[in-house]
């Protein structure tokens, strides 16, 4: 369930017809749901607008054919159920909540936080746990008590070494039907799965190449997708390099001719051409499939 990036063009404007070949490009991919407002979508530098015109337009191309996921990343109750409602009313299937990071609380309190964002909206609610961007760390033992609230149905480990830590957060979840994934771009997302996890939440330049490995492994053709895993391994290390990880996204995204333009926020950096070089070089290795007509026309 790829978190997508966010098109802009060479002004810094959104670039609605580059998000419109990236949803399709997913889905083309035959992901199981996409998401928008997450770390990878540079969620932290759009505007109010901006999510419910990107939600929208999202939305529209998906036509229901999958769940669409929000992002919540508000620093405090209020903004959380804020963003939480935006995202009901613009059509999200459910929300990927992170909790306030700005000021740090207390590990208890968010039982409260999270039982006060689901009660609010009639969406289901992820946890985000990704202590790395937040400073916040949830234990085991606090996911599986937020778990057991109403509206609460999944969790997304990116706790490092997230392998381990998500075989404890499965080993403490007693709730029926509760979904534990992974992300950390899926770096170790056939470890998450031998310990437990049902899907992982990368970034979204390599879907097409991702699906397979994981249907592979599912069906129990372990050698095969760790094979793929490992081909595939470089462009994923890539795009884990704090300050940059968007612009390399972006670049693949570009080189695959998916987007236009690989502009990025501040306090996101754009790469220098060192970066470019390396990007071009894991692609030109790789000698990646051609994009389908239909996503580029």
């Amino acid at each position: 369930m790829p978190i997508l990036a966010t098109p802009f063009d060479e002004s810094g404007a959104l670039d609605r017809e580059s998000l419109r070949r990236l949803v399709e490009f997913q889905l083309a991919a035959g992901v199981d749901g996409v998401a928008v407002f997450g770390m990878a979508s540079e969620g932290f530098a759009l505007t109010t607008e901006e999510r419910r015109t990107i939600l929208d337009d999202v939305v529209r191309v998906v036509d229901g054919r999958i769940p669409v996921i929000a992002g919540v990343n508000g620093t405090s109750t209020a903004t959380s159920i804020e963003q939480s409602l935006l995202a009901e009313e613009g059509g999200a299937d459910a929300l990927m909540v992170l909790p306030p990071f700005m000021v740090k609380p207390p590990a208890g309190t968010l039982v409260d936080f999270y039982g006060d964002v689901a009660a609010a909206t009639s969406l289901s609610v992820m946890i985000q746990d990704a202590p790395g961007v937040t400073g916040v760390a949830m234990a085991p033992s606090l996911i599986a008590e937020i778990a057991r609230l109403d509206g609460v149905d999944s969790v997304k480990v990116e706790a490092p070494p997230t392998a381990p830590k998500v075989g404890a957060v499965v080993a403490a979840i007693d709730v029926p039907d509760f979904a534990v994934l992974g992300g950390q771009n899926a770096q170790f997302c056939l470890e998450e799965y031998a310990r437990g996890a049902v899907g992982t939440m990368p970034a979204c330049e390599f879907p097409d190449l991702l699906g397979p490995v994981l249907t592979h492994f599912q069906e129990g053709r372990v050698e095969e997708a760790r094979a793929e895993f490992r081909r595939m391994l470089p462009l994923v290390l890539i795009g884990l390099q704090g300050g940059i990880a968007w612009a390399v996204h972006k670049e693949i995204l570009v080189a695959r001719g998916v987007i236009d333009h690989a502009t990025v926020r501040y306090p996101a950096s754009p790469l220098d051409a060192g970066s470019r070089a390396a990007v071009a070089l894991v692609l030109d290795e790789l000698a990646l499939p051609p994009i389908p007509t239909a996503v580029r026309a």
